[in-house]
This record gives structure tokens, sequence and C-alpha cells, in this order.
């Protein structure tokens, strides 16, 4: 009879269950064949009992297995508890690292937004600047209230009577009042570096002159080249623009070598040297008065036309009374080259009916002559002062670019904000 099974606190033994289902053992009668009689502690027959030591092991019996067994771990031993404790020190260390790193991040990109904020206020910009904070870590300078770098860029600034496409500027040593980064009330700039832009692409618009274009013309020179509505009829304007620094605060333009055109008819260029300015026909309009013999000859018929022609009178006496003589007379290339540097300015002054007669509409000439130096001058003058700003910010060198005119910017002390207005 099998002994009672014991009722363990830990799990069964999955073994001892299927023992219980087994069949039961045979009864073998006393003979020589029958196996050997075995004991409760040697169901085997192999002669081992309790105690029984295999080497340095020991061999316990079935019922301390039973109560030693426990289900099997098949996962295994957790590979974290496995690692080093160096390693897990590690993996913490850069965890808390990139946390770190997240918050001061997150703290620059606030305190950029509210830099931005002051700035537009506190210079009255139309668009918001850009402003990049650098320095690292960012939080360190937010304790110690002075951060090391700004750059700040800010877009089409107004400047006198044009607009600075671009203005960028690297700030220094900025000590700032208020609590960063959500509470600042101002900053003062220890020192800056920067450029204004003034484009080419924005000036034929702001300076009023109808499709006016600007190019490079050295280092210090703007060629001028477009158009502008005189009396009706579009009038191609050339000059050349001078441009320098004028004090710490602005730039000036001097324009010359100007001409203005009306195509096909006559060239203008205003000024008093008179060797170079004046009202002159253009080549197509001289070969064709020299061929229209009403026109010519009423040109002839002015004492002062003939004077500054260079003909002699004798010649002009007879082209006036025979057509043969006034075609040989007017039909020669060099009567047209002197008919062109003829200065009709003078002329047409004394004489204003001659235009009519040369088949000129006079009153697109008088339009065209009472445009006036300082007045052309001025529409197309680059000219242009920086904005005020609270601080010592001067202009330094000053070049033109294939974009446009770039002036170099630096200053000292410059404050924004409440300090700005004087607040506290």
């Amino acid at each position: 009879m099998r002994p009672p099974t014991r009722i363990a606190s830990h799990p069964p033994n999955p073994y001892d269950e299927l023992a219980l289902l087994a069949p039961p053992e045979p009864d073998w009668a006393d003979g020589d064949d029958h196996p050997q009689t075995v004991g409760d502690d040697d169901p085997l027959g192999l002669g081992l009992g309790p105690g029984i030591r295999n080497g340095d092991a020991e061999i316990s019996d079935g019922a301390d297995d039973a109560d030693d067994w426990k289900p099997p771990n098949h996962r295994g031993r957790s590979r974290l508890a496995a690692a080093p404790v160096v390693l897990k020190l590690a993996v913490t260390g850069l965890v808390c690292a990139s946390l770190l790193l997240a918050c001061d991040r997150f703290a620059v990109l606030y305190a950029q937004d509210k830099a931005e904020e002051k700035l537009q206020q506190s210079l009255g910009l139309a668009a918001a600047p850009e402003v990049e904070i650098h320095g690292f870590p960012f939080l360190t300078q937010v304790a110690g209230r002075r951060l090391d770098e700004v750059e700040v860029s800010v877009p089409d600034v107004a400047a006198d009577r044009v607009s600075l496409a671009e203005v960028r500027a690297t700030a220094k040593d900025i000590r700032v009042v208020g609590s960063l980064p959500s509470s600042v009330q101002g900053a003062v700039i220890g020192s800056v570096d920067g450029d204004v832009l003034l484009s080419f692409d924005d000036l034929g618009r702001e300076l009023g002159a109808s499709q006016a274009r600007f190019t490079k013309d050295g280092d210090s020179q703007v060629r001028v080249a477009g158009s502008l509505p005189v009396a009706g009829t579009e009038v191609r304007v050339q000059a050349l623009a001078h441009i320098r620094r004028d004090g710490d605060q602005a730039v000036s333009t001097t324009v010359d070598h100007m001409r203005l055109d009306i195509p096909g008819l006559v060239t203008y260029r205003p000024g008093r040297d008179r060797a170079h300015s004046g009202l002159r026909l253009h080549p197509d309009a001289a070969a064709r008065i020299s061929r229209e013999g009403a026109h010519i000859k009423a040109l002839l018929a002015v004492p002062a036309v003939v004077d500054r022609l260079g003909v002699p009178k004798e010649w002009v006496e007879r082209a006036l009374r025979s057509e043969k003589d006034l075609n040989e007379l007017t039909g020669s290339p060099r009567f047209v080259q002197r008919l062109m540097k003829l200065n009709l300015v003078d002329v047409v002054m004394d004489h204003p009916w001659l235009l009519e007669k040369a088949g000129i509409d006079p009153e697109l000439i008088g339009a065209l002559l009472n445009l006036r130096p300082p007045e052309l001058s001025e529409q197309l003058s680059l000219s242009f002062r920086l904005p005020r700003t609270p601080g010592d910010l001067r202009l330094r060198g000053i070049t033109v670019e294939r974009e446009g005119i770039r002036a170099d910017l630096a200053g000292t002390g410059l404050t924004f904000g409440k300090l700005a207005s004087g607040k506290k």
C-alpha cells in the first residue's frame, strides 16, 4: 500500500502525478529468476541508499526532491540585471544629459521669440526680425543674465526715402535686464558688427523711376538706365551715380553723366558744360532733315544755326537759291555730322518756331528742357540714412556689389526695450 501523498505549500511535482497513474507492479513469486528485491530506499536495485555520495555530490531522497522542486525558469536571467554597473551608470547619465540638452534648447527657442518681439516693438519694425542666440549651455547664461553672442537679421527697414532690404548684426556681450527667458525688460549691448544692404531690385519702384535698372559700375559707382514719361512720351534715361559715406549715419549720391534720349529724334544732356551738354539731333533725325528740303531750309534761314554749323555763308546763300547746290551741301556725310553736333538749346529758345519747321514737336522738347538736373538727380539718388537707434551705431565702409549697395556697421552701448525709452 502506497504512503499518503504529502501536501506541500509549493506547486506539486508533475512526475509524482505521473507515478500515480502508472499500473501496479507485478507480485513476483519466490524463485531464482525473479528480480532482486529492492527497498524503498533503493528502488532501482543499484545498492544506492540515502546519504550515498557520488564524488562530491550527495544524492537526496525522493521526498526531499519533491519538497525542493520549483518550476523551471524558461526566460533566463534579466539582461539588465546582468549588465555591469558602469554601463548602467553610463546609460543613466546619457538620459539625464539628453533631458538637460532638450531643456536648454527649449529655453533658447523661447528666449529668441521674446527677443524678436522686444526688438520689433523697440525699433518700430514692420516685420519681425530673426534672432539667433549662440553659446552653450544657455541656462548658465540665463543664470548670469549675460549672453555671449546674438545674431540679428532684420528685413525691410525704412531708411529715409528708400528701404534697406536687409540689416544684419552680430551683438556680443549682451547684459540682460529682467529674468530670462520670460520676463526680459531690455538689454545693453557691448559691441555690434554688421552690415546693411540697399538692394538694386527695390530701388526702381521706390525712386519713382519707371522701369529703372541699377547695375554695378566699379566699387563706388552705380549705372542707372531706365525711362521717364515726358509729355506723354517715354524718354530713356542714363546716368552714373557716385556713392560715398556722408558722416557716420548716411550714404549720399552724386549723379552725373546724365543723358535723356527721345529715340530717333533728339538727345538731351543737362548741365553747364556746353561741350558735353545740350540738345542735339539723333543721327536718324539729322539724316531725315537733311533730305527734306523744307526742313533744312528752315534751319539754314537762321543765322545762328549757320554760324554754329561752320558752313561758309556763301555756300548757304547758294543752297537757298538752288536746289542743286542745296543737295550738294546737305547730301554729304560731313554735313549730317555737323548737323548732329549742333546744340539746339539756344536756337530753340531764340526761335521757338524752328522746331515745328524742322518737323519736331515743340511741346515735347519744351518739357524735356524743363527737366532740371537737380530734379533728375533727386529722382535717381540712392542716398539713405540709418534709422535712429538708442546708442552709438555708425557706418563704416561703403561698397557697391552686384546685388546692391552694402554698408558696414559698428556700434557700442546700444540699448533696447524699456532701457531705450528711459524706463526701468
